[in-house]
């Protein structure tokens, strides 16, 4: 048996999107009246944020989260009609708004913008498994347009049009993401592996040390400079390296932004 089509009705039709994600924004009402008084989205989308985080995103399926809920699985498509959907009230759930802490306008673009970068991935490192749910559109939820008003207002002032702002919020997302995602990966990779963080890392420098000098002496002339420079024996410190890459990016921006002065 399919589930039930959300209730539909009133302007809010002419938007386009899911009617929960509607409800989220106050334009239609939820539902009152079910198969189970007491199950609404609120709580549907509570349990399912509790298995992404314990179990992993792929934990999460309509099925499941009615099981968490003592209730039966159609009960739930009364209020979330696919699992897609409840994917982004689950993302807009975890994201939260912006923190309240940016810098003033006085502060400046390129603060402003340091302090988009942080706050998002603070989100990012809280909430591993937002990785792993597809960008399948623009924001359109509360929370996820007022990340993109803060992105957008770091940059007033600024002089580029609207286009080139939007780019570059995008540019410091996918950094954001980016670097979350490959620190994810490594720490999963090193819980399966038993090993702590340095001894991987000491591992690693061995490991390449070895295949370097298995090719001979005149291999890997780069590779060889970097080894013997002890740069790697430093050791990964992941908030300096990400601090130093997102500013990195910002140069870029500043040369944008004075270009257009």
């Amino acid at each position: 048996m399919a589930p039930p089509p959300p209730e539909r009705g009133g302007p809010a039709d002419e938007t386009g999107l899911p009617a929960s994600v509607e409800a989220a924004w106050g334009l239609r009402g939820r539902p009152t009246k079910g198969p189970r008084p007491g199950i609404g989205v609120e709580r549907i989308v509570d349990a399912a944020v509790r298995l992404a985080a314990t179990e992993g995103l792929q934990a999460v399926s309509m099925g499941r989260v009615a099981k968490e809920l003592g209730a039966s699985t159609m009960s739930l498509y009364r209020y979330v009609a696919a699992k897609d959907e409840l994917f982004i009230l689950m993302q807009e759930a975890a994201t939260g708004l912006p923190p309240e802490d940016a810098p003033p306008p006085s502060a400046g673009w390129r603060a402003r913008l340091a302090w988009f970068g942080h706050a998002y991935r603070g989100v990012l490192e809280a909430n591993l498994w937002l990785l792993h749910i597809p960008i399948s559109s623009p924001p359109a939820t509360p929370n996820s347009v007022a990340w993109m008003e803060a992105g957008l207002d770091a940059l007033d002032g600024t002089g580029l049009d609207e286009a080139t702002k939007l780019g570059v919020m995008m540019l410091i997302s996918g950094y954001v993401r980016s670097q979350a995602g490959l620190m994810a990966d490594l720490t999963e990779a090193m819980r399966r592996s038993g090993r702590s963080a340095e001894d991987t890392h000491r591992q690693y420098i061995h490991t390449l040390t070895r295949l370097a000098d298995q090719r001979g002496p005149e291999a890997f002339p780069a590779v060889r400079r970097l080894l013997a420079s002890q740069a790697l024996g430093e050791g990964d410190d992941a908030d300096a390296d990400f601090d130093w890459g997102l500013h990195r990016v910002l140069d870029g921006v500043q040369v944008l932004v004075e270009g257009r002065a």
